[in-house]
């Protein structure tokens, strides 16, 4: 290793170090940086440049991810080299609420006949969700999708119908039917059509593993395949899929990891923290 090449600092940014959390890592290199990648939980990110020396990279921790302590691996290819740094991060263990709902049974105990599409739509989302562009696709501040507060907790232990399913991995929030759903950030629509359990939905790929899910639409603006931009219109709220009502339900993974979008507002909004050393 060149021993001229200067050692990455690492600064970390998080609401708090629980599953369910996104995490921001900023990386200070020396100029002649080429690439920089950051290895945590048993995942890769690669991270992207915002200045000369300035690096930064997402990591969530996802939802099922077990209290203890990890660490963050980063490397920074500096010509022919590669140097190396570390950062412990410690999850804290975290209490998710119960919510009781009714629904229509056959969300609950599907009918043999929709077994195998359900099958399908699920490993249909997995693939799109993990062949996420290569590069960074977002750059504004993350925005709502909807002007409305978020009145379902992400991670509540959900119970349809008296019988427990898996936790909510997302935040919903109680809009009219009918109110216009915006994108959160630029990307590329890999998925705009009607899901089983999710209703009429569409999915955008806002690269480096970043991934935004919006479902129970009423309807859909836009087409798979297409480019969108920050605050671009992609639908309408709905009470499409297993519902109680009208709203939006916005999900979203960091390199795979099921984390609150919400977080992603708090770390990559208009108001985000500078990250803290």
């Amino acid at each position: 290793m060149d021993a001229a090449a200067p050692v990455p600092a690492v600064d970390i940014a998080a609401r708090a170090f629980t599953p369910g959390e996104l995490i921001v890592l900023t990386i200070t290199t020396g100029p002649d940086a080429s690439a920089v990648d950051v290895e945590l939980f048993g995942r890769r990110a690669t991270a992207y440049r915002l200045e000369a020396s300035s690096w930064q990279a997402l990591a969530g921790i996802d939802l099922d991810q077990q209290p203890g302590r990890y660490a963050a691996t980063v490397e920074a290819k500096i010509g022919a080299s590669t140097v190396r740094a570390s950062r412990d991060i410690t999850v804290s263990r975290r209490t998710f609420p119960e919510r009781k709902l009714r629904v229509d049974p056959d969300f609950v105990n599907p009918p043999q006949t929709v077994l195998a599409r359900i099958e399908d739509e699920a490993a249909f989302v997995r693939r799109v969700t993990a062949a996420s562009a290569g590069q960074r696709l977002w750059s504004a501040p993350f925005q709502r999708p909807v002007p409305d507060p978020a009145n379902s907790r992400f991670g509540t232990r959900s119970v349809y119908n008296g019988e427990r399913r898996r936790p909510h991995a997302g935040a919903d929030f109680l809009s009219a039917a009918g109110t216009p759903v915006k994108a959160p950030n630029a990307g590329r629509i890999v998925a705009a059509r009607d899901l089983y359990f999710t209703g009429q939905t569409v999915i955008i790929d806002h690269g480096l593993g970043l991934v935004t899910l919006l479902a129970h639409l009423s309807s859909m603006d836009v087409r798979e395949g297409e480019t969108v931009t920050a605050g671009q219109v992609i639908g309408r709220v709905g009470a499409t899929g297993r519902v109680t009502g009208a709203h939006l339900h916005w999900a979203l993974t960091a390199g795979g990891a099921r984390v609150d979008p919400l977080s992603a507002l708090a770390l990559l909004g208009e108001r985000a923290p500078s990250p803290a050393r």
